[in-house]
């Protein structure tokens, strides 16, 4: 299956398609997919990338794996679909945005319009089973992701990166901070959200750094 349509994510991930744990990952995909309930729908996989293309790409807000609930996922990390209730943990995210900059929470939890603005929103693990999270670990994805990271890395500059927990900041030890600014804090769930989240200020940060490099800031 070509899961990938976006050309200018194929221009920069083209290798990554013909390595083995790739082949691998897909035929596992297609699998699962024909098998059993899996999220988020095989068409919106890739959503993040067709609705941010590399060039736009200024944002990168890095989840961990898909919403697992029955049509929560949508190929963006932390949206879910129009018309559906938003997790605690976007919950929190509107939240911070209200402290931070004074926008009330957004009727929606679908953050397309996000994407759309150069904020690419990716899984480490893109896909997932129903009501098994983490069921899809260790199959390829987190391989893929990091080739992702890796190239914003080393082919843009001024890329904001937004690693909120352990597990993305883990992710991003290979970000170099001398092209690109890194704003790390605890996760917004419920869990941990009291630990460093509420109040990071990543919102204004992101933006302050967008307008200094003479980029367009990002409408939360």
């Amino acid at each position: 299956m070509n899961w990938l349509y976006a050309s200018s994510w194929q221009k920069v991930l083209t290798n990554e398609f013909e390595k083995p744990y790739y082949k691998k990952l897909n035929a596992f995909l297609s699998q699962e997919y024909q098998s059993k309930n899996i999220h988020p729908d095989h068409n919106e996989i890739f959503n993040a990338f067709e609705l941010c293309s590399f060039d736009q790409t200024k944002v990168v807000i890095l989840g961990q794996d898909p919403y697992h609930g029955l049509n929560q996922a949508n190929g963006l990390s932390f949206s879910v679909n129009e018309n559906i209730g938003k997790p605690p943990t976007l919950v929190n995210i509107f939240k911070e945005i209200e402290r931070d900059l004074g926008i009330p929470m957004a009727k929606s939890g679908s953050l397309t319009r996000w994407a759309k603005q150069g904020v690419l929103m990716i899984n480490a693990i893109m896909t997932v089973r129903d009501a098994e999270p983490g069921s899809h670990k260790n199959r390829g994805w987190e391989i893929f992701t990091d080739a992702v990271i890796t190239a914003l890395s080393e082919k843009k500059n001024n890329v904001v990166f937004l690693l909120w927990g352990a597990y993305a900041q883990a992710k991003g030890n290979n970000i170099d901070l001398d092209r690109h600014l890194v704003l790390k804090s605890a996760h917004p769930s419920p869990l941990s959200v009291y630990r460093g989240f509420e109040g990071n200020g990543h919102f204004s940060k992101t933006n302050a750094y967008l307008s200094s490099k003479g980029l367009q800031s990002i409408a939360w």
